[in-house]
């Protein structure tokens, strides 16, 4: 349509006329196309008026022609976005080859600390649940350690003759007991042993996991803690503690210098000598601690002698210039023999340490059988030789078996109660390896390990009472004494210990005559001679001595019996008489 002409049609092209032969319009054809004239345009001044402007005409206008690519149109490969990364909901995180891993980790050793305190507590609590008055070791101990301890700082002389019946130096464990006992009482003492047992359980742990690992080494803390020795010995006031501790400080050196110079084995000789000197029986252990400096730095022969050498030479000097040795004669085993059985002291050892040494058997030949039970398949270790494991369990064992085969020997049981730790402590860690080995590879059988510990654990709390049992309450005895003596007075008593520690605030120790250190002549002609203004004598004994005293005081008229105590003790009853002169 025209904009100008509002019409149709542009002028350009005219209207279709009508074809009467093709009864339609017919367009009709335009007019062929005729330049205008130029205008003629004002010349410039540069150009001559009679010469015309050139002009040439515009070339025909040609329909524009489709564009016709010479190549196909390809589109571009569209842009494939990256997928977006998204983070899981969980992760399942890189494990190592072995879910085990054998090296030394912090966790391990705060969970080893961990269930060692809680052994620890297990261990304070069966000693500190007993209790009865002092019996006559107990009161033997801390008369000795008063009258040491008033030697040292005051110069008073040691006036009692029951110096002569301690088992070790006089002035080393009395005189600590004493002064634990004159702050806080008998409990006092009691606890200063209970300290003294606790480290020595904890030594028993890092000794052993030095020579094995962590599960053997709670597993051999656990069951010596609950040993009938160890509950008793750990609230019992006599010096069998503190030779634990010690002999556990001797075998702790030795085991974790086995890489260091020979020489700094040497460490141990101090504590071993000082373990003799408290406690004359721990010399029974001394080749024990030789044999460990030997077979703990396996596999260098050479250096291992060495080490048995200079440790077994220093601790046999300090033990003569100290002269400890001399006393070691009179002591424990050097008292006469006994009238038990053989087969009843062996049958008695086995009620307080037959399981732990049939669990350290079984330990022993799984480890010569096996050095390891291989839960760590990577494990960088250096295999020992069966010739080495042999001779470690047979010398752990054996010294096990030691001390109740001496006792057996000597017919007598008197102590070993409180002996037997002693060489039950070096059987404690096979006893961890067998019970290690029970529960089996990551721990697929803890069963069996628990069974073995609850076991170990009745039969202690059940020996324990009874053995804090079998000596009578002197509650009432010492009330009636404390009424008929002062500070003049000369006394014969069958009860040592007990009568001079009670009433030593009124009456001396030295004014006491044991019935024990007489002659049988010598205790009649005193009593017939009426010598002593009180005599107190045991109706549960029936020595020679007692018959005797007993027959010379009826025949003598010089004394009348005031008071038939009787009293009930784990092994049966008796009745202390006490006869007074009139």
């Amino acid at each position: 349509m025209d904009r100008e002409t509002d019409s149709w049609f542009s002028p350009a092209s005219p209207p279709p006329a009508w074809d009467p032969t093709q009864n339609q319009y017919r367009a009709k054809e335009p007019a062929p196309y005729q330049f205008a004239a130029a205008p003629v345009a004002e010349q410039p001044y540069l150009y001559e008026p009679e010469q015309p402007y050139p002009y040439e005409p515009e070339q025909a206008y040609e329909a524009e022609q489709p564009y016709e690519p010479e190549q196909p149109y390809e589109p571009e490969q569209e842009y494939e976005a990256e997928p977006a990364t998204e983070k899981a909901a969980y992760e399942i995180p890189e494990t190592p080859e072995t879910g085990w891993s054998g090296a030394p980790s912090r966790r391990r050793r705060w969970i080893g600390r961990i269930l060692l305190a809680g052994v620890l507590l297990i261990q304070g609590l069966l000693s500190l649940r007993l209790g009865n008055t002092a019996a006559t070791d107990e009161a033997i101990s801390l008369i000795v350690g008063h009258q040491e301890f008033d030697h040292l700082f005051n110069g008073t002389a040691v006036t009692t003759d029951l110096v002569q019946q301690f088992p070790g130096s006089p002035s080393l464990y009395p005189v600590l007991a004493a002064a634990a006992d004159a702050a806080y009482g008998l409990a006092g003492a009691r606890l200063l042993s209970l300290l003294f047992a606790l480290v020595g359980t904890a030594l028993l742990y890092s000794l052993t996991r030095r020579m094995f690992n962590e599960r053997v080494a709670i597993c051999s803390a656990g069951a010596y803690a609950v040993l009938q020795s160890t509950a008793v010995v750990g609230y019992y006031a006599a010096p069998d503690a503190l030779a634990i501790m010690l002999v556990a400080i001797a075998a702790w050196i030795i085991v974790y210098s086995n890489r260091a110079p020979a020489a700094v084995v040497l460490a141990a000789a101090p504590a071993a000598a000082l373990a003799v000197a408290v406690e004359h029986a721990s010399v029974l252990v001394l080749p024990t601690l030789l044999l460990l400096a030997v077979l703990t730095a396996w596999p260098l022969p050479t250096r291992g002698l060495l080490r048995g050498f200079l440790l077994g030479a220093a601790t046999l000097a300090l033990l003569f210039a100290t002269g400890v040795l001399s006393g070691v004669r009179n002591g424990t085993f050097a008292r006469g023999r006994g009238t038990e059985s053989a087969l009843s002291i062996l049958s008695t050892a086995g009620q307080w340490s037959g399981l732990l040494l049939l669990l350290a058997f079984g330990g022993a030949v799984a480890y010569l059988w096996r050095e390891r039970m291989n839960e760590v398949v990577d494990a960088a270790v250096v295999a020992s030789s069966p010739l080495r494991r042999a001779a470690l369990g047979l010398v752990l064992c054996g010294t096990g078996l030691l001390l109740p085969l001496l006792q057996a020997q000597l017919h007598t049981s008197a102590v070993m109660f409180r002996h037997i730790g002693l060489g039950l402590f070096f059987a404690a860690p096979l006893a961890g390896v067998g019970i290690s080995r029970m529960m089996g590879a990551h721990f697929r059988q803890p069963q069996l390990g628990i069974l073995a510990w609850v076991l170990m654990l009745a039969l202690g709390i059940s020996q324990s009472t009874l053995r804090f049992g079998a000596w009578p309450d002197s509650t009432r005895l010492v009330s009636v004494l404390r009424t008929h003596v002062s500070a003049k007075g000369h006394y014969l008593t069958e009860v040592e210990g007990v009568p001079q520690y009670y009433l030593r605030g009124v009456t001396g120790p030295d004014r006491w005559t044991s019935l024990r250190d007489q002659s049988a002549s010598a205790t009649v002609s005193a009593i017939e001679k009426g010598r002593y203004d009180l005599i107190l004598l045991d109706g549960a004994s029936s020595t020679d001595k007692d018959k005797a005293a007993t027959k010379a005081i009826r025949a003598s008229g010089h004394y009348r019996l005031i008071a038939q105590l009787p009293y009930r003790v784990s092994g049966g009853s008796g009745a202390y008489r006490v006869y007074v002169a009139q």
